[in-house]
């Protein structure tokens, strides 16, 4: 195996630890009998990720921020010993950790010793820049860093308008509050992927009779009108800003149903990938929901609680597959007591 191991790694943070680990696999990839190791391009292609990402994973030199998703489909590709996954899925929790801590603290993450000329003041051929030169780069990284952050600022604030069906006067304004969900209405045909299922689990779990379609037809309207009713909520329809917080319930490890089945999906659909939808709550998805929790700034218990559903929620594209599990007969777990 050409990771490398050495006595000053356990000195070395995680992610650097991390970094080494993946790199290694990559390397040894073809060393066996008659194996070919694969390209950066060809690798991240299967992965689902961009050769940038996937360069910056394996660089020895720096953090490897990699996801769980990420280090377990590594394994599998690379066909790397298996008895180094479980260090390797450690070490991407405990990278995952060091680096919230930075960020809280307010530094940045500190890359390995040899990192690239662009982290030391050089430019991309590792020519050192002259001393005038050094205050304009810093005027203009600051530059563009705040023309980011206004772009980015906007961006995420029409999404969320969009997300949440606002429209009209005020609307945008509205998308400031910190409780916003996404709005799900009745519309016959058309599939509303992640969102309705979502809305049809939880309705399931509640004892109503539906098919987990995505579909919010007339079955559906008619069951979230009914639960409306009952929990003494405005009976329009929709599932919103005040439905939502009633339909969703806390799971967490040893839970099972339909609840599980949504939150599982939700996760698996919300960037990181790789997530199980079994209908049981695992310590994988406990550990997958973490990572996700850590990323979104809410509080890391491995719960989804009602932040951690909202988050789920907001995180969803509406333009998404049926998935294969949802196509296969009898699929869906009982309905939980």
């Amino acid at each position: 195996m050409a990771s490398e191991r050495g006595g000053q790694e356990q000195e070395e943070p995680p992610g650097v630890q991390l970094a080494r680990l993946l790199r290694g696999w990559w390397e040894a990839a073809g060393s066996a009998s008659g194996g070919t190791r694969p390209t950066q391009q060809a690798l991240a292609s299967r992965l689902g990720i961009d050769q940038t990402t996937l360069s910056r994973y394996l660089n020895r030199n720096h953090q490897s921020t990699a996801p769980p998703r990420v280090v377990a489909a590594l394994h599998a590709q690379l066909r790397a010993p298996a008895q180094e996954l479980e260090r390797a899925q450690a070490l991407c929790r405990a990278s995952l950790e060091d680096l919230g801590r930075q960020r809280a603290a307010g530094g940045t993450p500190v890359p390995a010793d040899g990192a690239d000329a662009e982290t030391r003041g050089g430019d991309a051929s590792g020519r050192s820049l002259p001393r005038w030169a050094l205050p304009a780069v810093v005027a203009v990284a600051v530059l563009s860093f705040l023309a980011g952050t206004v772009v980015q600022g906007q961006f995420a604030e029409d999404r969320t308008v969009a997300a949440s069906g606002s429209t009209g006067a005020g609307s945008a304004h509205a998308t400031h509050g910190p409780q916003r969900w996404p709005l799900v209405k009745r519309k016959k045909h058309e599939d509303q992927f992640t969102w309705g299922r979502t809305v049809q689990n939880l309705l399931k779990h509640q004892g109503y009779e539906l098919e987990v379609d995505g579909i919010f037809g007339d079955r559906t309207y008619e069951a979230v009108m009914d639960f409306q009713k009952r929990h003494q909520l405005s009976p329009d329809g929709k599932v919103g800003d005040d439905t939502w917080p009633a339909l969703v319930v806390e799971i967490h490890i040893g839970a099972e149903g339909f609840p599980v089945r949504a939150a599982q999906e939700l996760l698996d659909k919300a960037g990181q990938g790789g997530t199980e939808v079994s209908g049981t709550f695992t310590p994988t998805t406990a550990s997958n929901v973490k990572f996700f929790q850590q990323g979104h700034g809410l509080p890391v218990t491995g719960a989804v609680d009602v932040p951690t559903w909202r988050a789920l929620l907001m995180s969803q594209s509406p333009a998404d597959d049926t998935p294969a599990y949802q196509k296969s007969p009898g699929a869906s777990p009982s309905v939980s007591a």
